[in-house]
């Protein structure tokens, strides 16, 4: 299994089955809840006590709107998180599963990788990831066992040559001219590591779950409450953007005058 920002858990199964449970949800509430903050600190900064000074009883009020919405935003992530381990061993259960290699991408967090991508570890949550996913592995008769994942996501399974990590999700090998789902290929890497050799590099079949489904604006029907409308009083999306119609000026197209001056030219 490996553990990732996009997709929290991959699968690679020993009968050539995978499993890939999307986590844009999860990142799209972060990214959500990230700009809410911004906005409200921005809006608020002139009336912030200074150091020492006593707050008002509007700016106490605004602190515990504060914490409220914190809350509500940890609870979110938590319980889509929760979903998506109970996703893996459900899945993991229905495949008669017995042991589950986990790659241990900890050893990331204390890269300097730039502020953007920092941001983007911090809101990963791994430790919790993996607690919740021993915890249901626990209680389903499943063993779990942390393998160091250093190197997976960019070595070939097939030829074992270093590629360099592509930006989107397929891994192409230019020596062996190999090419998977970068995520699965390196959950196979980490099950072989565990001695797994049964389990396939390309899998025979791709099961896709989505982690989140509660979250705002995720189904059709809901909409997000912090995401701006694009028009000025319109609610929502505003769709599929539609051509503008032609100028008309007196019941006559700018189209049509603009040919009849040219033919009487």
């Amino acid at each position: 299994m490996d553990l990732g920002i996009i997709h929290p858990y991959a699968v690679a199964g020993p009968g050539g089955e995978g499993l890939l449970v999307s986590g844009r949800a999860i990142r799209a509430e972060h990214r959500m809840h990230l700009a809410d903050r911004k906005a409200r600190a921005r809006a608020v900064a002139r009336r912030a006590p200074k150091p020492g000074q006593k707050g008002s009883r509007r700016w106490r009020h605004y602190r515990r709107r504060q914490r409220l919405a914190e809350a509500r935003h940890r609870r979110r992530v938590r319980q889509a998180q929760h979903e998506a381990a109970k996703t893996v061993i459900a899945w993991a259960v229905d495949k008669r599963v017995g042991t589950l290699a986990v790659g241990d991408p900890r050893g990331v967090l204390s890269i300097k990788a730039g502020r953007r991508h920092n941001q983007r570890t911090r809101d990963w949550r791994i430790g919790h990831l993996i607690t919740a996913l021993k915890d249901k592995a626990e209680v389903a008769g499943i063993s779990l066992h942390l393998i160091d994942e250093r190197g997976t996501s960019s070595t070939c399974p097939i030829c074992r040559s270093r590629i360099p990590k592509p930006p989107g999700r397929v891994l192409a090998c230019p020596a062996c001219q190999f090419t998977g789902h970068r995520d699965l290929t390196a959950a196979a890497s980490i099950a072989a590591r565990h001695g797994g050799g049964i389990t396939p590099a390309i899998p025979a079949g791709v099961t896709h779950r989505r982690a989140g489904a509660h979250l705002p604006g995720v189904a059709p029907s809901r909409r997000d409450p912090r995401r701006r409308a694009h028009h000025r009083g319109a609610r929502g999306s505003p769709g599929r953007h539609r051509p503008a119609p032609p100028l008309t000026t007196g019941g006559e197209s700018l189209a049509t005058r603009r040919g009849a001056c040219n033919s009487s030219m």
